[in-house]
């Protein structure tokens, strides 16, 4: 019995359960799914690599041909196939995406566009960097400029700034606010195969940390990042950015704070201390996103949906179908809501086989979320009607 070979099987074939069936009660095994699933998840052809050089491995050497060695064999193709699947369901996002974009903006919405802005839209996936390297998400032509304060709560009040190396002027913006359920995560980790696309592609680009519970609550999340909006709009030429062209986008817990800024411009509220400033942003990409109430107390509603109405801009929204973390049907019921008040386009992404934080590395589903967030924000910008400034 070629007990290494097995144990490396049985592993695997653990995780590709989480990843394939991602059981959703009770609620360990739907953490379970989370943490276990995740990888295998988007990267599931790491997983069939390692299982190929462990099955080749083990037939150099002989043990494949004992009984033990011929059930382990026989379980990884078993669960090679269930990889197979996920693949799948990763590849299949491409046309979600497009089908959800067309279903927001009409089917002709690339005639809007410019001929330079359509020829900007990347058409084909990065398949070498998914297949081999999907966690090398930094690109050389993009600088980072770490560490920036835009408050007075230390650590928790900084933010980096991604630009193009060549410094392009007027660039328009992208503000990314990180995941961890407003207890923990950090401004460079998530979506960061987005923030480094669009900084290559002349964007100027913010991740910014907030603060976090216990230490602080609602609306004190909210208003950093109002906090940011606001250095961002006052800052921005210093970097190249067009304080006019702001995108809001957030991760999880940074995609409630992202939809409730964007619902709330200019809300004196949330902005004390700053209540002259312009918090007003042109759109708004919330990925796998919980838009629960954060606190019960009804005269502040914590929930960004008790804000939809028919000023708020246009969003785009990626949730996946089998998050285990934030049930899709919240997210389908804020869409709702959403659609029934704005004027503007809400373009919904519900991602086949997806699962929570979906937007670590460089994979099939997160580059096809990745060309969708492009493209709206492009046809957002093309199209956007000038604004006064407050």
């Amino acid at each position: 019995m070629p007990i290494g070979y097995l144990v490396t099987v049985v592993f695997v074939a653990w995780l590709t359960f989480f990843a394939v069936a991602a059981p959703r009660r009770p609620r360990l095994v739907g953490a379970m799914s989370f943490y276990f699933g995740l990888a295998v998840n988007e990267l599931p052809f790491l997983a069939i690599y390692w299982l190929a050089a462990a099955t080749t491995l083990t037939v150099v050497e002989g043990d494949a041909g004992s009984p033990g060695g011929f059930a382990a064999v026989a379980l990884a193709g078993l669960v090679t196939v269930g990889l197979l699947v996920v693949a799948a369901r990763g590849a299949r996002a491409d046309r979600t995406v497009r089908a959800a974009l067309a279903d927001a903006l009409g089917a002709h919405w690339r005639d809007t566009l410019a001929p330079a802005a359509r020829r900007g839209l990347r058409r084909r996936r990065p398949i070498a960097r998914i297949l081999l390297a999907p966690f090398a998400v930094r690109r050389r032509d993009v600088e980072r400029i770490a560490d920036l304060s835009y408050g007075d709560a230390g650590r928790r009040n900084l933010l980096d700034v991604y630009r193009h190396r060549s410094r392009p002027a007027g660039a328009p913006i992208l503000i990314h606010l990180h995941r961890g359920g407003f207890v923990s995560g950090r401004k460079n980790r998530e979506a960061r195969p987005l923030i480094y696309r669009l900084a290559g592609q002349g964007w100027l680009c913010v991740s910014a940390n907030y603060r976090l519970r216990p230490e602080a609550g609602f609306p004190e999340h909210l208003v950093d990042a109002k906090k940011v909006i606001a250095w961002v709009r006052a800052h921005a030429h210093e970097y190249g950015g067009d304080p006019d062209r702001i995108v809001v986008a957030g991760s999880s817990a940074g995609a409630h704070l992202a939809a409730t800024a964007a619902l709330t411009p200019n809300d004196p509220a949330f902005q004390p201390g700053f209540a002259d400033a312009d918090t007003s942003v042109a759109a708004a990409v919330c990925l796998y996103g919980y838009y629960g109430a954060l606190t019960a107390d009804r005269r502040l509603p914590s929930a960004p949906g008790a804000y939809a109405g028919p000023a708020a801009p246009p969003f785009f929204l990626a949730h996946g179908d089998r998050d285990t973390v934030v049930a899709v049907e919240g997210v389908r019921d804020f869409v709702e809501r959403l659609r029934a008040g704005s004027r503007n386009p809400v373009a919904y992404v519900e991602l086949p086989g997806a699962q929570h934080a979906f937007d670590l590395f460089h994979s099939l589903r997160f580059d096809a979320v990745v060309d969708g967030v492009e493209a709206f924000t492009a046809w957002v910008l093309a199209n956007r009607a000038p604004t006064a400034r407050r």
